[in-house]
């Protein structure tokens, strides 16, 4: 009876450790061990977690690398932007008082203490760009114009335009304006003008402009 108990067992061992090929004999450590050793088993843990990396790395799109998550970062926030126009994050900020940084491409960004006038954004972004416009004004009594055209698109970037209407005597660029708007019209330049040269008569110009206090129909008489 104890023989034939040895024989069984002898047997389960030697199946449970068979290789898949059905080779004629197994390992020589199947026989009497019937579990791989601890080192064994972290070397093969350790090979099944590399393999397992590198099948994700070729199936995974181009765009979940480092670099491509933060640009899926910041398309998705742009998307959230897109979703609430015409309302823009400093809406808030109108009338009131504060510090404010004004972002211009290939020139220093504007830094001034004032309040943001007005500013206007389409209703709809459908194409996934639009523009901003705004309007600020100094507590030197300077005004700032500022234009930004927004995309969600990651591979494109977005653009900061933006001027500072002085009406200083002193100021060069007004006393040229001054001087050609003399001649048109025989009265100084004001910063409506100098609005009006700077944002046009767009649909969304005409919008900022009826949000001011100030008229900027041409008058017919």
């Amino acid at each position: 009876m104890s023989d034939q108990r040895v024989e069984v067992i002898t047997e389960r061992r030697v199946t449970k450790t068979l290789p898949a090929s059905g080779g004629d004999a197994a390992p020589e450590h199947a026989a009497g061990d019937e579990t791989a050793s601890p080192q064994e088993a972290k070397d093969d843990t350790r090979r099944e977690a590399t393999a397992a990396r590198d099948e994700t790395a070729r199936h995974e799109p181009k765009g979940n690398s480092e670099n491509g998550s933060r640009s899926n970062e910041v398309s998705r926030a742009k998307i959230r932007m897109q979703k609430r126009l015409p309302a823009l994050d400093d809406d808030g900020d109108v009338g009131i008082q504060k510090e404010h940084i004004v972002t211009r491409d290939g020139k220093a960004d504007l830094h001034f203490n004032g309040v943001l006038l007005a500013s206007a954004a389409p209703a709809s972004a459908p194409k996934g760009h639009w523009q901003e416009y705004r309007i600020y004004q100094t507590n030197g009594d300077k005004h700032v114009f500022s234009k930004a055209a927004k995309t969600v698109e990651e591979e494109e970037g977005d653009t900061h335009e933006a001027e500072v209407f002085d009406p200083a005597p002193s100021s060069v660029p007004s006393q040229l304006m001054r001087s050609a708007r003399e001649i048109a019209r025989s009265r100084p330049l004001t910063w409506m003008d100098a609005a009006t040269a700077f944002f046009g008569y767009d649909p969304l110009a005409k919008a900022l402009y009826r949000k001011l206090s100030v008229r900027f129909e041409e008058e017919v008489s």
